[in-house]
């Protein structure tokens, strides 16, 4: 598959980026480098975050764990209405294509870090991960669900994008310096966050 292929190049260039012995091609500052959407979308965490501090008893919501199939709000996927005409449509059938590959591509970087804990994921993150495509596959495959649907998968979709900007972070390694066993630990419990809520976000999908 094209996508497998282009993923796993730009995970071979970068499989040592964080050795000691080599010169990292990839920054810590992965923020500085993303288009704007992605700047927009750090901002509005932010924001959520901070609200979510000064009202404790709604905190849960500006957390991961908040925002998964078993969150308030979210229908079990055997309960969701689908419109099959759209859901038929080429636009939204483009986006569905678009998410299942997302989803493989999380796969594939699983792999790449199991076998080499080191490997730079910056590189896959940012061309193929783009904020702005991303968002606009997510809704526009939410177009097939009724209002009551997408008031539950508008949160999966906001978990799937809060999970990226997470394992970006975890990604992220100072020059020089090898990650820790603890670094790796987090950036592989980050990378099963966010393949489970692109799971979550499928069962909807008949």
């Amino acid at each position: 598959m094209k996508l497998s292929t282009t993923c796993t190049t730009l995970l071979l260039a970068s499989a040592s980026a964080f050795t000691p012995s080599q010169k990292p091609a990839y920054s810590t500052s992965l923020q500085a480098q993303s288009d704007v959407s992605r700047t927009d979308f750090l901002a509005q965490m932010a924001g959520v975050v901070a609200v979510a501090s000064a009202f404790p008893g709604t905190a849960n919501a500006a957390k991961y764990g908040a925002i998964g199939a078993s969150s308030p709000g979210v229908l079990d996927p055997k309960d969701a209405i689908v419109d099959s005409e759209i859901l038929a449509s080429s636009v939204v059938q483009d986006a569905l294509k678009s998410v299942k590959d997302y989803l493989a591509l999380v796969g594939e970087m699983k792999k790449a870090v199991a076998g080499n804990d080191q490997v730079n994921l910056g590189p896959v993150l940012r061309k193929q991960f783009d904020f702005g495509k991303l968002r606009a596959d997510l809704n526009t495959l939410n177009t097939a669900f009724d209002e009551d649907t997408q008031r539950g998968t508008d949160r999966l979709i906001r978990g799937i994008l809060q999970d990226l900007t997470e394992i970006e972070t975890a990604n992220a390694q100072k020059e020089g310096i090898e990650r820790s066993s603890r670094r790796v630990a987090t950036l592989n419990t980050k990378l099963d966050k966010v393949e489970n809520a692109f799971n979550q976000y499928l069962a909807f999908v008949p």
